[in-house]
């Protein structure tokens, strides 16, 4: 098991459906001790029904849009459970109609939300996780993104513009983190039917036509991308940082 007595932390889960999900799963069958995070308390109650399958887990609140909250999250964290190997950052929100209608219209306000959910939260996260002192040597951070950040996607507007700063962000984060021997990294992942997924205008055409076009002929599932997940929060990829990996069945590569 590559993550065998490691702690790593998975911010953002949401459902049974959430990518993060499929994360937890693959980084616990790897050996490694889960603690989730969720938006707010009020969900806690019902999240907890879910991340009780794993053993040996827990939920914390965290606002991801307050420095506060991600701070006072963070410090229990640590006092329950000393420091952590490995944090997943499966964190995104943008205004429905935002999404749903044409990018020039995205108002001043929809776009901030949407970059500093989506994008600066990764940033917070990082530094308050550093300045804490609650991350290992070696420790190793990851985020998510998607295709619409390097291409116009149909329905996905402002969060391409957020999940392009958020890969900024990690390549500039990764300089950083070097210095303290930590890393950064994001993967792409292909699309995937969940929560968020449903507020993106005609979602069920884009999984047609990656079932169609990838050279794999199929849509990537939670597992993969956990998977690829957990091989980054291991020492398996000690030399990998500042890299946006697509795990899409080869999606990406093509042009036509």
């Amino acid at each position: 098991m590559i993550l065998s007595g490691k702690k790593v932390i998975i911010m953002g889960i949401r459902n049974k459906w959430s990518i993060a999900w499929g994360a937890a799963q693959s980084a616990y069958e790897q050996g490694a001790q889960i603690i989730f995070t969720c938006g707010s308390m009020e969900k806690i109650d019902k999240i907890k029904e879910l991340t009780d399958e794993i053993p040996n887990s827990s939920v914390y609140s965290c606002d991801a849009s307050s420095d506060e909250s991600i701070k006072e999250c963070f410090e229990q964290i640590k006092k329950d459970h000393g420091k952590v190997d490995g944090i997943l950052h499966a964190i995104a929100h943008a205004n429905t109609e935002d999404l749903r209608n044409d990018f020039i219209l995205t108002s001043r306000e929809g776009y901030a939300h949407a970059c500093d959910v989506s994008a600066y939260s990764l940033i917070a996260t990082v530094r308050i996780a550093r300045d804490l002192e609650m991350l290992n040597e070696n420790a190793s951070i990851v985020s998510y993104t998607y295709y619409g950040s390097e291409k116009a996607i149909e329905g996905y507007n402002v969060m391409g513009a957020a999940k392009a700063a958020l890969e900024a962000n990690i390549r500039y984060l990764a300089k950083d983190l070097g210095k303290d021997n930590m890393r950064i990294n994001g993967i792409s992942a292909g699309p995937i039917k969940t929560l968020s997924a449903k507020g993106i205008k005609d979602f069920n055409s884009i999984l047609d036509i990656v079932e169609e076009k990838a050279p794999l002929h199929q849509n990537v599932t939670p597992k993969q991308v956990g998977d690829a997940t957990s091989f980054l929060f291991s020492s398996l990829s000690s030399a990998i940082t500042g890299e946006i990996i697509h795990v899409d069945n080869g999606f990406s590569i093509i042009g036509v």
